[in-house]
């Protein structure tokens, strides 16, 4: 290992702050490629991703927020995966729909990539949506 993935390994909890911009979209699935690899969770960074691309997008596109309010996402390493969080400061909630052609596919997707999911209300105000992603190749205990 190197010494940036020693450190790396150390931290169990890692958080960010995101403008509310596609492009941040891409930035935070980097975050958590490097938070992955250093945690030695390299075996779920495909779903990982996929899920916080669905979850950021939201945030990103449908969060309806005052100019300046910033996205957070908090990444809790967890002993065989992963805690993903987004947090937005909108009180509106996601809600799964009936997939059609112009979209409704990605909490359908959330849910069949994360071992569960949610929404939560955060202290102040907004929502946060989580979901959990294990490596499920790990072995067991």
């Amino acid at each position: 290992m190197t010494t940036d993935q020693n450190r790396m390994a150390s931290v169990s909890v890692m958080k960010w702050r995101w403008r509310r911009h596609p492009r941040c979209v891409g930035l935070a699935r980097a975050q958590l490629r490097k938070a992955l690899a250093g945690w030695g969770l390299v075996g779920i960074e495909e779903p990982a991703s996929l899920v916080l691309s669905e979850l950021m997008t939201n945030a990103v596109v449908h969060a309806r927020v005052p100019p300046g309010r910033e996205i957070q996402t908090r990444f809790v390493r967890q002993e065989d995966g992963v805690i993903i969080e987004v947090h937005d400061a909108s009180d509106v909630w996601p809600k799964q729909r009936v997939p059609d052609d112009c979209g409704g596919y990605g909490l359908l997707m959330v849910e069949k990539l994360a071992a569960r999911w949610g929404v939560a209300e955060r202290n102040g105000i907004g929502k946060m949506v989580w979901a959990v992603v294990l490596d499920t190749t790990a072995p067991s205990e």
